[in-house]
């Protein structure tokens, strides 16, 4: 069995999770154990993210992992202003802060200085490696990350609702952009902080999210029937 496979994934649900969902479903199929399975991810969504994860079945396409990693991505954003996070998202520690409400004139004024090629510093919180230990774990256990700034292209970012303190993006963005990032630095640059409250990814290159699948939605019967074949 090999191929791409389109999945919608669930808010709580890891992309860790979602590929040792399939590749459980893969092992039924083929008559063997899970470990004996190739299945990977072309890049992952964090927990609370929803929305377009692009699979990889079988030893073929999971070899070509980092080319379809490299593929640019759309995001629908939901950030809230007047606060700041711990991992920019709601699952860390939340801490109003005091400053102007600003209007959506304001908002819309910003985001011209997050188009086009900016450097982003990575969230601490995050699976970037540092001295061969993931960001996030060290965050976690109250030390240091130091993460060099890193150049991202954002092709384009569009304020689409806004009702203070919550506004609506949506993003067109190359691979290795954090939204995270995105947002806290349109709160910081607002004066009046932000985070990242719901997120969901809409395109990954040319593949949409109106394709994918849920994970209700799979089984042992239509698997083989869903997998997207590459040139």
């Amino acid at each position: 069995m090999q191929g791409l496979l389109l999945i919608d994934k669930p808010a709580e649900w890891t992309s860790f999770d979602v590929v040792n969902y399939v590749r459980r479903i893969v092992a039924n199929v083929e008559g063997k154990k899970p470990k004996n399975c190739k299945v990977g991810h072309t890049g992952t969504l964090d927990p609370f993210a929803t929305g377009l994860l692009v699979l990889l079945v079988g030893k073929e396409y999971t070899r070509r992992a980092g080319e379809l990693a490299k593929l640019d991505k759309t995001y629908e954003i939901t950030m809230r202003l007047g606060a700041v996070s711990t991992t920019g998202d709601p699952e860390g520690e939340i801490t109003p802060v005091v400053g102007p409400e600003p209007s959506r004139a304001d908002i819309e004024a910003a985001l011209p200085q997050f188009t086009g090629q900016i450097m982003q510093v990575p969230p601490a919180y995050s699976a970037i490696k540092i001295d061969g230990v993931r960001a996030y774990k060290l965050a976690r256990e109250g030390k240091e990350v130091a993460i060099e700034p890193r150049p991202v292209t954002i092709h384009s970012v569009e304020l689409v609702d806004y009702v203070y303190p919550e506004a609506k993006l949506i993003a067109h963005v190359s691979s290795g952009t954090y939204i995270r990032t995105l947002v806290e630095d349109l709160g910081e640059v607002l004066s009046t902080g932000a985070y990242t409250t719901a997120l969901r990814r809409t395109t990954v290159g040319a593949y949409k999210i109106e394709d994918a699948s849920s994970k209700d939605q799979l089984s042992a019967d239509n698997l083989e029937s869903l997998l997207w074949q590459m040139n």
